[in-house]
């Protein structure tokens, strides 16, 4: 009599207990593919790795990035076997974003901003890794780079590395709040902001006591703003309300709107966070040391 009862029991609860863990398990995945997309947004991935002609598939791929030394083309990153990150392991990956490694052991050129995306956590970088790979697959051949030698010998970037890679994770400034504090992981290490907004080099590498503030007209690339809180030249008369909106819908102050890069920026990355996020993003660029430099004539 107790073995009926209890191979009955087995046999109501088991296949209950099972569904259960399988509905939970499947709210875990989505609540984690949820989060991974969020931080993909956060990491601008769609405005670089989407070509910019009509009908383009997002994340395939095929985006023209304009530099002093060429121009590069961002690559196919849908889970294509063949020609996106479908082969990819999680340590090629995180070897790929926070390193400049790629799969064969060479070394991707600084247009990808591996130095911004190394202060990342691992945890972060794996959830975006996790959604990449639960895209549609697409099937597009990455283009090759139009850059002329010596720049585009890959081999030559582990020098480049030696001179201006620091593998470290993001470190918040002495006395910052937790606000500005989430702030500056959002803006330095996802948003890689500094990447556009820093004078480089003629080697490429950034002008670290310029951080933010700007790239002048007459650079190859065109004027990229500054955005330190200096009155005269950056951003030190928008508000914070102003910072936060701009982010959102990238309406200026004066009612202007954004133009160029930073339009794919906003409309595929900073309008897709939560507003407490975006206020993040802004306090941390008010904290920022005001760097009197003119971007425009």
């Amino acid at each position: 009599m107790l073995n009926w009862k209890i191979e009955n029991r087995t046999k109501i609860w088991g296949p209950l207990l099972c569904l259960l863990i399988f509905n939970i398990s499947g709210q875990i995945n989505a609540t984690e593919l949820e989060r991974g997309k969020y931080l993909t947004a956060a990491g601008g991935c769609m405005a670089c790795h989407t070509a910019l002609e009509k009908g383009a598939t997002p994340y395939a791929g095929g985006h023209a990035l304009k530099t002093p030394f060429g121009i590069f083309y961002t690559p196919n990153i849908t889970p294509d076997v063949e020609t996106g990150i479908g082969g990819w392991q999680k340590s090629e990956f995180l070897a790929a974003l926070k390193q400049g490694i790629r799969p064969d052991g060479s070394h991707y050129f600084p247009a990808f901003p591996y130095p911004s995306y190394t202060q990342m956590t691992d945890e972060d970088a794996l959830s975006i890794f996790a959604y990449l790979k639960s895209l549609d697959p697409v099937v597009r051949k990455n283009r090759d780079h139009d850059v002329s030698a010596p720049f585009s010998w890959r081999w030559l970037q582990w020098g480049w590395k030696l001179l201006f890679f620091s593998d470290k994770p993001y470190s918040p400034s002495q006395g910052a709040t937790t606000e500005e504090q989430r702030g500056g992981y959002l803006t330095n290490a996802l948003g890689h902001c500094a990447e556009c907004h820093t004078p480089r080099n003629v080697l490429g590498g950034m002008v670290t006591d310029g951080a933010f503030s700007g790239v002048t007209k007459t650079d190859t690339i065109g004027e990229v703003p500054n955005i330190t809180p200096d009155v005269k030249t950056g951003i030190g008369d928008w508000s914070l309300g102003d910072i936060v909106s701009f982010l959102e819908t990238g309406m200026k102050p004066d009612f202007d709107d954004v133009q160029g890069n930073m339009e794919e920026v906003i409309l595929y990355g900073t309008s897709k966070l939560t507003a407490e996020d975006r206020a993040a993003m802004a306090a941390y660029l008010k904290s920022l040391p005001a760097i009197q430099h003119k971007t425009s004539k």
